[in-house]
């Protein structure tokens, strides 16, 4: 049976002092993934990435999905014990892939490309100079801005024009993103689509709780199982297309742009959180995990031909 390492932050773990209150989305996720993976001989094994660099050759893969605390200023860490892991073994998604998707500056790229990406200013770092030049340049009365490094809304502000300059230990600590506030993600919600091997698996909408933008659990965030139209399909496929390479994984974010359609806010190809109850079955029967777990099957049997 081939060993997979899934690696997992700190505050993830049974021991922690300040773990997450979203860390029941761990062991929901895994609930449905170590089954599906075992059914095709893979045993699922937790470990902390700070250790995997040291631990890399005890596994046939390494899977970063729960890796939430990357961003919290440990990014170079991070990206540094991915290094020196996938020298010994593969990393899914690969180093290349997880270095350029972990800042957020990527959309510019996607969007040069032709994806249909939010309108993004990305600057160095927050200042009234260029947040009046955003709310200018984006013709809205309302920011999100965001970290280039970042995720679950840590370190992003939504800011109204006619509110008082954010405090600076709410706003990002260096790069940032700046996009107009779509009331979309109030009325309609956010949408994930979830991709395993490049092909579609499954989708949730997302709503925040009366009050808030976020859309996360741990800000009140409600999920529902959603199925995709053949042309919101089409959007997250064209958006994937631009890529050059396939991951093993992919989640595409989308919000309903003022024109009427989706719109890319993030394309997470990290660790993101997979909402596998809205794909059918239960357990190692959830045809979500089973998905993932024959992408992952086929990418280690293509290596192993390879070598």
């Amino acid at each position: 049976m081939k060993k997979i390492a899934l690696l997992v932050s700190d505050n993830l773990l049974p021991s922690a002092e300040n773990a997450r209150p979203d860390v029941f989305e761990l062991t929901e996720e895994v609930g449905k993934l170590r089954p599906a993976l075992a059914a095709l001989d893979m045993e699922l094994v937790d470990v902390r990435w700070r250790e995997i660099a040291e631990r890399a050759a005890e596994f046939d893969a390494i899977l970063p999905l729960f890796v939430w605390d990357y961003f919290e200023g440990n990014e170079e860490a991070f990206l540094g014990a991915i290094a020196k892991a996938e020298a010994v073994t593969p990393v899914f998604n690969s180093f290349d892939v997880l270095n350029w998707n972990s800042d957020k500056s990527y959309l510019e790229e996607l969007e040069a490309k032709g994806a249909p990406v939010i309108r993004t200013i990305t600057v160095d770092c927050v200042t009234k100079t260029n947040v009046a030049r955003a709310f200018e340049t984006l013709q809205t009365d309302t920011l999100v801005i965001k970290p280039t490094v970042g995720g679950g809304a840590w370190r992003q502000v939504l800011h109204k024009q006619s509110d008082p300059f954010p405090a600076a230990d709410t706003l990002p600590p260096e790069g940032a993103l700046m996009q107009p506030f779509l009331p979309s993600v109030l009325e309609e919600g956010e949408y994930s689509f979830l991709y395993f091997g490049g092909r579609y698996s499954h989708a949730a909408r997302k709503t925040p709780k009366s009050g808030d933008y976020r859309i996360q659990s741990i800000y009140g965030g409600s999920e529902l199982t959603y199925t995709p139209t053949q042309g919101e399909l089409d959007t997250a496929r064209d958006i994937l297309d631009v890529l050059d390479f396939t991951p093993l994984y992919a989640r595409v974010d989308l919000l309903r742009g003022l024109d009427g359609n989706l719109k890319l806010i993030e394309l997470e190809m990290i660790e993101p959180y997979l909402y596998l109850p809205h794909a059918k079955g239960e357990a190692g029967e959830n045809e979500g995990a089973k998905k993932f777990a024959v992408a992952l099957q086929k990418r280690l049997e293509r290596l192993n031909a390879a070598t």
